[in-house]
């Protein structure tokens, strides 16, 4: 059984729903749960549903030291990136090394790197007349959006959707993609 952290800064709905879809695996479940933000809704879901949450600052993620040992007395064995608007430093990257993945709301490597985040992202995809959008989840390096790609799924964008409209299509995928993609990867750890 593998310990899973998730790393998230806001709402927090893909970080619920891999928390109640590794609740009845036997491959891994969710041990921890860590925001950058202490006022990240997240953390509040989370904890209704029984998992530790925790808000390490910018300073504690600076401190290799510190977080590896939080992480570890957690067993943590995998990090999943839902949502974590910080980048992660180096020393993180090195010590999960092909077990730390990231979801982002396009088609890499289309609309990614510094500032395209949420609706950012789907604000861009409408202004550029996309015929269609996705999600990508990859491995986590030290390039912002740049690890190797492990998953996409996509999803057609109508002329008149709205960036609102497009970020829904997009959820839909996430929700349903994102909690199978992390079982399939720690299935072969």
């Amino acid at each position: 059984m593998v310990n899973i952290a998730i790393f998230v800064s806001g709402n927090g709905s893909n970080c619920e729903n891999i928390i109640r879809h590794f609740a009845i695996s036997d491959v891994a479940r969710v041990a921890l749960v860590v925001s950058n933000r202490a006022d990240a809704f997240a953390l509040v879901r989370a904890r209704n549903l029984g998992v530790p949450a925790i808000t390490l600052s910018k300073a504690d993620f600076a401190n290799q030291e510190y977080t590896l040992k939080v992480l570890d007395s957690y067993g943590i064995g995998f990090v999943v990136l839902a949502g974590f608007l910080m980048m992660v430093p180096g020393y993180l990257i090195s010590h999960y090394h092909l077990k730390m993945v990231n979801i982002h709301p396009a088609l890499l490597p289309k609309y990614g790197g510094k500032g395209m985040y949420g609706h950012h992202v789907h604000e861009a995809v409408k202004a550029n007349g996309e015929a269609e959008t996705g999600i990508t989840i990859h491995y986590v390096t030290e390039e912002c959006d740049g690890g190797d790609i492990l998953f996409q799924s996509r999803v057609a964008v109508a002329p008149d959707d709205s960036p609102q409209d497009i970020e829904a299509k997009v959820h839909e995928l996430e929700m349903r993609d994102f909690p199978l993609v992390i079982e399939k990867l720690i299935s072969k750890i």
